[in-house]
């Protein structure tokens, strides 16, 4: 009979603080929910864009300067995260992603045999073919150049590394597709030797002075126009013709 008492007594017990906590946890919600504020104290206004607008303003890789000189080998072997989605030998078969033998200057969603997806197809009205600046933007960021894209690739941001997997693609089926010539723009000097001729603009000049190739290089006294600073000819230098002449 006591036996039973006991373990009556502990299952009060177990019961007993099973309820209070449920009570304590009840108690405690009510007291601490949080409530969210009905109007945020600060709003900071960041455009969507700003990122995309910093990445636009980018200037396209200088192929001209570029592929010349690329690592081909280097190019091979960044290939190597392409291999499980696509071939590159000519005539190879198409697999997760068309085979790319060719690819660049080929027609946007143009390989036989494969089946793209709409948001490929309808990227031809962006790019009509895999120019070298289509590809480098697409190797990029796949998903955010072209939105829907099938191509699961996270892409690739090193620029060195694509320029490189690039030329290695060139190469691939592709070796006579024109590449640009270098910008000299972009060369080392390029945008010294332009700036050059600006340093003579907005100097007026000197009125009375001859202009063009007859004009002679002032070296009269400051502030003297070259016609002030000479000295005037000799009248008897000068005479007159005889009226019969």
């Amino acid at each position: 009979m006591s036996g039973d008492l006991n373990f009556n007594k502990i299952m009060g017990a177990g019961l007993a603080t099973a309820f209070v906590i449920l009570i304590a946890q009840q108690v405690s919600g009510a007291i601490y929910a949080p409530k969210a504020p009905e109007k945020m104290g600060y709003f900071v206004d960041v455009p969507e864009e700003a990122a995309a607008g910093a990445e636009e303003a980018e200037l396209p890789p200088d192929w001209g300067t570029l592929i010349p000189v690329a690592d081909l080998a280097a190019g091979e072997a960044a290939f190597a995260r392409c291999v499980a989605c696509h071939t590159i030998n000519a005539g190879g078969a198409n697999g997760i992603g068309p085979n790319l033998n060719g690819v660049v200057g080929r027609a946007v969603a143009s390989h036989g045999g494969f089946a793209y997806s709409e948001a490929m197809t309808g990227h031809v009205s962006v790019d009509p073919t895999w120019s070298l600046d289509a590809l480098d933007k697409f190797i990029t960021a796949p998903a955010r150049y072209v939105a829907g894209t099938k191509m699961s690739f996270a892409g690739l941001r090193d620029t060195e590394a694509r320029v490189n997997l690039i030329a290695y693609l060139r190469s691939q089926g592709s070796p006579g597709f024109a590449v640009p010539a270098p910008d000299p723009a972009r060369q080392p000097g390029g945008a010294a030797a332009g700036a050059a001729p600006a340093a003579t603009e907005g100097v007026a000049p000197v009125e009375g002075a001859p202009v063009g190739p007859e004009a002679a290089p002032a070296t009269g006294v400051a502030g003297q126009s070259p016609t002030q600073a000479a000295p005037a000819a000799p009248a008897a230098a000068t005479s007159p013709a005889p009226p019969n002449a």
